[in-house]
């Protein structure tokens, strides 16, 4: 079983966690509504994806 010979320094930890933090979804505008919605997704207010009624929310 593999067992760290050397202590690692806080910048070399730090390096390496460095990449693993959470980023915030993109958010674009709709075209229909221009409510914030997620990219490639069906608009959650207003029903439409690429130009077309998707789901027919009952206004």
């Amino acid at each position: 079983m593999g067992v760290p010979q050397h202590r690692q320094s806080k910048s070399r930890v730090r390096k390496r966690r460095a990449m693993s933090k959470l980023t915030a979804p993109n958010l674009v505008d709709c075209p229909q509504c221009h409510k914030p919605k997620m990219q490639h997704h069906v608009c959650a207010s207003c029903g439409y994806y690429n130009g077309r009624e998707v789901i027919a929310m009952g206004e």
